[in-house]
């Protein structure tokens, strides 16, 4: 691997990491020796990454650096062109749009060849649902679970009863024909999950989450791993 290549791949290593990772962890990783992982961060030090720590403790990447040009392995390059056009299915707009902005943004930081090279990837999603109406309510769920609002809901089951409750948006899953919320709900005091086309009303509300997304986010994980585990014994 050439010296500029195996900078650009231990920037990624560290991209990858919130806790301070050692050199000796990188060294392992890059197929090279502590020392040249020593050399490597002092380089990249001086080429204004803001990276922190010490040897035998390790180091971090603090955010907001960038170091152009981009670089991405054919198929690193891939999956982002196949993961920007399956978002511009959904019927997120807004967020479809922004996936149209972001690979905009990376061919145009990019050189000629890469941009060639995103706009003939060969590869696109197949949407078998056919074209889906807008729903702005996705983007509603989340600005709830960016800023950590609780959300007043209107909800129909299955058997059309309407519900309203306080739920606090955890996560959302975006499948091929519908898309599902998972949500804290101060009414049942457990998880549950809605489908967005049976969602009535969702009205954001001043009042924040009882507990952080990110703390939620593990438990509901946890629970839904134990739930699979149980599910694949019974079998």
């Amino acid at each position: 691997m050439e010296k500029a290549e195996r900078l650009f791949a231990i920037l990624d290593s560290f991209r990858r990491r919130r806790a301070p990772v050692t050199a000796e962890t990188l060294a392992s990783e890059h197929a090279v020796s502590s020392r040249t992982v020593y050399r490597d961060i002092q380089t990249l030090i001086a080429l204004g990454a803001r990276i922190e720590g010490e040897a035998g403790i390790g180091y971090v990447l603090r955010a907001g650096y960038f170091m152009p040009p981009l670089m991405f392995s054919e198929p690193e390059l891939e999956a982002l062109v196949l993961g920007s056009r399956w978002v511009q299915t959904l019927p997120d707009t807004a967020l479809a749009e922004s996936a149209r902005n972001a690979l905009a943004k990376i061919a145009t930081a990019s050189g000629d060849d890469l941009r060639a090279r995103i706009d003939d990837a060969g590869l696109w999603p197949v949407n078998l649902a056919g074209d889906q109406p807008p729903t702005p309510v996705l983007g509603r769920a989340r600005e709830a679970m960016r800023t950590e609002r609780a959300v007043a809901l209107a909800y129909d089951d299955a058997q059309g009863s309407r519900t309203s409750r306080i739920v606090w948006p955890v996560q959302i899953a975006y499948f091929e024909g519908k898309q599902i919320l998972v949500a804290w709900c101060c009414l049942r005091s457990d998880f549950r999950h809605f489908r967005f086309d049976r969602i009535a009303a969702f009205d954001l509300t001043t009042q924040p989450y009882g507990r952080s997304r990110r703390e939620m986010t593990n438990t509901w994980i946890d629970a839904w791993n134990r739930s699979r585990a149980s599910s694949d014994n019974d079998a």
